[in-house]
């Protein structure tokens, strides 16, 4: 199996989201690490590894940063870290199902700038709602296709090293 790794910003990962990437990591083979300034309960799997941080600013974002490598998948809801990780070559995902790649991460970014600005200045209020059963199965759709394509990028690098050697 090709070497990949998904890397989970488990802070505001909603927990049904979680378990939907514990089970497709299970059943594909692929390492999950869920990287939290706080402890997180997870499954008893030796693919399934939580990664405690700091309470520092963007910790958990830093070491995902500082670890993940291109051709890798995150989740995660921060926008801004969103535009590091693409820029890494790295396949993003939001828990809501948004593909965050080259193409589109300049406008989600602008986006949230405007948005937090408006909620700074008190002209709207209020975050993200948490995910309901269409966020959960756009997640569902867009990681599992993601999942997909990291193992076949993975897998065809592999083949390229190794007939290179």
């Amino acid at each position: 199996m090709a070497e990949i790794k998904i890397w989970v910003d488990g802070d505001a990962c909603p927990g049904d989201i979680r378990e939907l990437i514990f089970r497709a990591a299970i059943r594909v083979g692929v390492e999950v690490s869920l990287v939290a300034n706080r402890y997180r309960r997870l499954p008893q799997h030796p693919l399934i590894r939580l990664e405690l941080v700091g309470d520092g600013f963007d910790a958990a974002d830093q070491f995902i940063l500082d670890k993940v490598s291109s051709g890798e998948l995150v989740i995660t809801a921060d926008i801004p870290f969103a535009e590091q990780l693409v820029r890494k070559g790295a396949f993003v995902v939001t828990p809501s199902g948004e593909e965050l790649d080259a193409r589109n991460i300049g406008d989600r970014l602008a986006t949230r700038n405007l948005m937090h600005e408006l909620r700074t200045g008190y002209i709207i209020g209020g975050g993200s709602p948490s995910p309901g059963q269409r966020e959960k199965r756009a997640f569902a759709d867009t990681f599992d296709r993601l999942l997909t394509r990291a193992l076949k990028e993975a897998a065809l690098r592999s083949l390229r090293q190794g007939s290179s050697d």
